[in-house]
């Protein structure tokens, strides 16, 4: 059944046209993204859908009486009102009653009140509606539901206006970016909750994680025209690089980059919501792969950096909090050449103050930070883009320089050159800064960070706003890029690729340095997490068993050889493991190898998790 069909839809500004006679149409079921580079429509078709701009032709018809919920890059929000009075705006009687039963929880001297709420919610059997409220305010990090939306920053607003989006449970739901300002955790709740078949999507996103779990079709804008791909974000670029054969159309970097796209989303793990075991060999083999596709056609984008000495940067004993609020305990790291870190944790933990630590930026409590006379840094952080509105693009390179150094020694390119590199073609190089849209002013700000040539460059949330071209770009550029590397981001694709191992912001001032990238640190918490489940289950035994149980408190001589194999068959395990790492990750196996490998890792992980659960039980009575 369709839910929404659209006809010939036009849209131009001035003499510009963003997309000419467009049609498609979403059925009941169907998860929809619409992918295209920045600038070129995608938020304007969005809100023709939601109804906030006018198409220049065409129509747009919703089924009757679809509830249709539609989530903005700027979401309004009524101030002086409570987070939980903003989401809970539907005038119907079940979100009435939450809002008079909350109510009366905060004056419980009114008894009368507080009955009349509670009968109230019995009646319309409004239990399991407030439970499941609670539940996606909590998950978005929404726990104060009571405080005003006033006082809240940019992205709390933005996570109030996702819960009120999904707590209204349209029949289908329109999200412009729905990933920006959630942290990773609640990411992957939030990718969890839309692959419900009960849901029907349309969004724009740059998280490619979340093309490739949750869309069963995606429609691509290009030059004005619409294609469409039914399948996930592997089947697109499947189908988009057959187009560009069959158009014959030249070789050119962005297609490169989405024949490399495909190769890297074709290694990822298939089904991220099921057993982490299915997932280990995916993602090594997706890991030596992954660095042989860049050899294969490398991106000139090898600005030449500024020269590192020995010394890189060093942390001694570094202490920072907020009054009781502990931020860092007693951290210490000493930053080698090449590093390339991954900064993980919930948002508020301190992520972005220890970023401003380590530049100086921001005091520290105690201990030290030594950096190298020599480290230059680039920062890249939300708050720190400044471009003048009244220069045009090219001004605004050219004033940090008219011609770039880059890694061949003698050899420059020129300002338009670089914005070339960076998609910035043509015609486009001379738009005023006011005129760009928000992911390509995040684009040009990034270069001119990059021309400073820093040899420490730190991104700070790099991915918000940027198209999936723009990523492949800049993916491409730090690929290659030879100086340490630091990174936030809740983009778990763009962590992946990029990163070796992570600092695990744990809280209470806690950091773990985790040796791996992300997918790797998820599977290693899961796996963790299993054991300690089972553990749990072994010692929590039923009480009619205790009695049996007290009597046998050492092992036999039969387990206690059990026990001793064990260990030595464990230890043999994951040394194959990690041999077959290393063969992975040095990117000279042939794929009938890799396979072989695989199923060899798989088989591997299956009998480790057996053999390490019956180590846990027998290892309870070893004295």
């Amino acid at each position: 059944m369709n839910y929404l069909s659209v006809e010939n839809i036009s849209k131009s500004y001035g003499s510009r046209n963003l997309f000419s006679n467009i049609s498609f149409g979403i059925s009941e079921g169907q998860k929809v993204a619409l992918v295209a580079k920045n600038g070129t429509g995608k938020t304007s078709i969005l809100r023709i859908l939601s109804g906030d701009e006018k198409s220049d032709t065409g129509i747009v018809s919703y089924r009757k009486g679809l509830k249709v919920g539609y989530l903005s890059q700027d979401p309004l929000l009524t101030n002086g009102q409570s987070i939980l009075d903003n989401v809970l705006t539907a005038e119907n009687p079940m979100t009435l009653a939450i809002r008079n039963y909350e109510e009366a929880l905060e004056n419980p001297e009114d008894s009368k009140a507080y009955q009349s709420a509670f009968d109230q919610m019995d009646q319309l059997q409004a239990w399991d509606y407030e439970a499941q409220v609670k539940q996606i305010l909590g998950k978005l990090g929404l726990q104060e539901n009571h405080e005003l939306v006033d006082h809240l920053s940019g992205g709390q607003k933005k996570r109030v206006a996702l819960a009120k989006t999904l707590i209204a449970k349209p029949e289908l739901l329109i999200l412009d970016e729905p990933t920006n300002h959630l942290d990773i955790e609640m990411i992957e709740w939030l990718e969890e909750y839309l692959s419900q078949n009960s849901i029907t999507l349309f969004m724009v996103t740059h998280d490619r994680y979340f093309l490739e779990v949750i869309c069963n079709h995606i429609l691509e804008l290009e030059n004005e025209t619409l294609y469409q791909h039914p399948g996930n974000f592997s089947a697109f670029l499947e189908r988009k690089a057959e187009r560009e054969e069959i158009e014959g159309v030249n070789i050119g970097k962005a297609k490169n980059l989405m024949k490399k796209e495909l190769e890297w989303i074709r290694r990822q793990p298939q089904g991220r919501g099921t057993k982490s075991k299915a997932r280990v060999s995916a993602f090594h083999e997706l890991k030596g792969e992954a660095h042989k596709v860049v050899a294969k056609d490398k991106l000139e984008m090898d600005i030449r950096m500024t020269r590192m000495g020995s010394k890189i940067l060093e942390i001694h004993k570094l202490k920072k909090s907020y009054g009781d609020f502990k931020i860092i305990e007693n951290f210490d790291y000493v930053f080698k050449r090449g590093e390339r870190v991954g900064i993980v944790g919930s948002n508020g933990v301190g992520k972005s103050t220890f970023l401003k630590m380590i530049t100086g930026t921001e005091e520290i409590d105690g201990g030290k930070i030594i950096t190298g006379e020599t480290i230059k840094f680039g920062f890249y952080t939300q708050s720190g883009m400044k471009l003048d509105d009244e220069k045009r693009v090219i001004e605004v390179v050219k004033d940090i320089a008219e011609y770039i150094p880059i890694g061949k020694k003698g050899k420059n390119i020129t300002a338009s050159q670089m914005l070339d590199k960076f998609l910035f073609e043509g015609d486009r190089q001379y738009t005023f800064v006011s005129k760009l849209s928000g992911g390509e002013k995040r684009r040009l700000y990034l270069l001119t960070v990059f021309m400073e040539n820093p040899n420490f460059l730190i991104l700070d949330e790099p991915t918000n706003d940027l198209d999936i071209l723009t990523l492949n770009v800049l993916e491409e550029f730090l690929m290659e890029y030879g100086g340490c590397l630091v990174i936030v981001t809740h983009d778990r694709y763009f962590m992946d690729k990029l990163t070796d191992h992570l600092f695990v912001f744990e809280g209470e001032g806690k950091i773990k340095d985790f040796p791996g990238n992300y997918t790797e640190y998820k599977i290693d918490k899961e796996r963790r997490e299993e054991l300690e489940k089972s553990r749990s289950k072994s010692i929590v035994k039923p009480v009619q068993t205790k009695k049996k149980e007290q009597e046998k408190n050492k092992l036999t001589y039969g387990e206690k050889l059990e026990f001793e194999k064990l260990e030595k068959e464990i230890a043999e395990m994951e040394s194959r493991k990690q041999e077959i790492t290393g063969l992975f990750e040095s990117g000279n196996l042939p794929a009938e190898e890799v396979l072989k490998l695989s199923n060899e890792m798989n088989e591997l992980t299956d009998v480790l998790e057996e053999k390490e659960m019956r180590w846990l039980e027998l290892s309870e009575f070893e004295s």
